[in-house]
């Protein structure tokens, strides 16, 4: 396969999907286990290409293109990739032992999807990218199909996805309608314009999008999904299907869009207050800490698009670099809960009583990541709440900065309910919670990450700008 070609990182993708695909054929012989090694080694290989890959190439008559924006979904995806493969080493349920290479399988064509979708230039092909992410995550989050909570949080999930996905759809067809092609370069032209249609399938998409990044009021799925599934598959879809969803507003809202970008400042704005309060208040009264961390992804999700609503280069850039800080927080926090409830066999944050006795390193882990969530110096998730806060003041938005400031001393309470569970309860259960190595691996990989970010900010931070940069230099 050419290396030069600008699809090579989804071939071998795809290739690998198939070798996956012939292991569940033959598993009597190779056994499950094997696949999962197999594809951890897979994503880790494909991981460095990306690595090394570099910008400015394109494909299929420009709608595939390997660009700053499309290098930096990619790679997020693919760290994130692995890390939740590593961590599904330490799953020890019989759906894993019996079926672990359809969950692989279906684990690598959403990734496929997403790794196309960072590419995009093109509507049709956005929305097929879309789809392909999308449809294994309505199998994968069932897969524990065992449990008594997957097939309605599975269902919940399809449902809402296939809404999402037809709204989308129908904003595409007017945006079509009125530009007569599916090629993103088309629609600055008409936003010059004010042509209804473009407006009418502009804001359809948005909302479409919207479902995908959980944005409220379109949140619904994410409680009731993050529940039913199995953790490392929540810490993985946390992530990478929402980054994936904010890679496409870049392209449709301000790469794609130019200067009508300014159109939907008040639009995003409200609706990243909206969000930020809805999800900070709703995870309040949680008693289950993964519904706790799915209300609070919610949250994140507010604070993002209070990035996007600034519509400038360091609002996006930004955005970037909180997508990276809440990756490592947020994934690291899930890798700690499948550790506590493997042990307890339960998700309730009552099981966290006296964990710093039991597990100290497990404790500071947990109580590393939550401090990083809540914005605490000097942690990554600090930085990336203060660099959003000073994006939107520099646009003069006042109000959004001090409703996000605010809303996070509110997230700080429920974070340190948990804290508190931890380092000041006792617990009825002396012994310590054995964690996999492969675990430990994972855990250890996200307190690098935002113990790394926390210290050294400006290296990322300037990474993420010229990303950013090359964004609106195309507007």
């Amino acid at each position: 396969m050419d290396p030069s070609w600008p699809l090579v990182i989804e071939g071998w993708l795809f290739a690998l999907v198939l070798v996956i695909f012939v292991l569940g054929l033959f598993r009597r012989q190779a056994g499950d286990a094997v696949a999962g090694w197999v594809t951890l080694a897979g994503l880790v290989g494909l991981s460095i290409a990306v690595w090394n890959a570099e910008p400015g190439r394109v494909a299929l008559e420009g709608t595939f293109v390997l660009d700053e924006l499309s290098l930096f979904g990619k790679r997020l995806f693919m760290v994130a990739s692995v890390l939740s493969v590593l961590a599904t080493q330490a799953m020890t349920h019989a759906s894993f032992r019996r079926r672990g290479t359809e969950y692989y399988v279906a684990f690598l064509a959403s990734l496929l999807g997403m790794l196309v979708l960072a590419s995009a230039r093109d509507l049709i092909v956005l929305f097929v990218a879309f789809e392909l992410m999308s449809i294994p995550l309505y199998f994968l989050t069932g897969f524990l199909k065992g449990e008594k909570a997957a097939p309605e949080g599975a269902m919940k999930f399809f449902l809402v996805g296939s809404i999402s996905s037809a709204v989308v759809l129908y904003g595409l067809s007017f945006v079509y309608g009125a530009a007569g092609t599916t090629d993103m370069s088309a629609i600055p032209a008409l936003m010059a314009t004010v042509n209804p249609l473009v407006l009418l399938g502009l804001a359809l998409m948005l909302g479409g999008l919207g479902f995908k990044i959980a944005a409220v009021p379109f949140h619904m799925w994410v409680p009731d999904t993050y529940e039913a599934a199995n953790t490392p598959f929540v810490a993985w879809i946390s992530i990478a299907p929402k980054t994936a969803g904010f890679l496409a507003i870049f392209r449709l809202y301000v790469e794609g869009v130019g200067e009508g970008a300014v159109l939907w400042v008040p639009i995003v704005s409200v609706l990243a207050g909206v969000t930020i309060v809805s999800g900070n208040l709703m995870a309040i009264p949680q008693s289950n800490i993964k519904r706790l961390l799915a209300y609070s992804g919610v949250a994140h999700i507010g604070y993002l698009l209070l990035g996007l609503a600034a519509m400038s280069v360091s609002g996006v850039g930004m955005v970037l670099f909180y997508l990276v800080a809440y990756l490592f927080g947020n994934m690291g926090a899930f890798f700690v809960v499948q550790a506590v409830a493997a042990s307890e066999g339960s998700d309730e944050i009552e099981k966290y009583q006296g964990l710093a006795r039991r597990s100290p390193v497990l404790a500071l882990s947990l109580l590393l990541f939550l401090l990083s969530l809540g914005g605490i110096p000097f942690m990554a998730g600090f930085w990336a709440k203060l660099f959003i806060f000073w994006a939107v003041v520099e646009q003069g938005m006042y109000w959004l900065a001090f409703l996000g400031a605010v809303l996070t001393v509110v997230a700080l309470y429920y974070y340190l309910v948990v804290a508190r569970r931890m380092y000041i309860e006792a617990s009825t259960n002396p012994a310590p919670i054995p964690v996999p190595v492969v675990l430990m691996v994972a855990i250890g990989g996200c307190v690098a990450g935002i113990l790394l970010m926390g210290v050294y900010p400006e290296p990322w931070a300037r990474a993420f700008m010229r990303v950013a940069m090359t964004l609106f230099s195309t507007s």
